[in-house]
């Protein structure tokens, strides 16, 4: 005897449905186009997950290239001048110290110039 998939397939179609609201045309309105629609979206989901990680870091170092070129140095000696000194601030911190605090960034490139 052979199990038919009713209630399962109207709950799946209902999901994918669900998942694609807000999609043009046929995308939120058509099981087989949502479908498409909806793993497209979710691979680039996943995808540009990974991507922002890349985009911020370089936001990060091109705000504290900017900040330490105001300095007097650059951001690659400034780097290294930090681990030198063993002063240990990840990337976020200091772009947001270049950006919104920048005698406390001026603080830092003292710092590492002295040591």
């Amino acid at each position: 005897m052979r199990v038919k998939t009713g209630p399962y397939r109207r709950q799946h179609h209902k999901k994918v449905l669900k998942m694609t609201k807000g999609q043009f045309g046929t995308r939120s309105r058509l099981f087989r186009r949502a479908n498409e629609a909806m793993l497209k979206s979710l691979w680039y989901a996943y995808r540009d997950r990974r991507t922002r990680k890349r985009d911020l870091r370089r936001l990060w170092i091109a705000r504290i290239n900017a900040a330490a070129r105001a300095n007097g140095t650059t951001y690659s000696r400034l780097i290294d001048a930090m681990k030198k000194a063993n002063i240990a601030l990840n990337r976020k911190m200091l772009a947001d110290l270049a950006v919104r605090q920048p005698e406390a960034f001026a603080a830092v490139v003292a710092a590492t110039k002295s040591s």
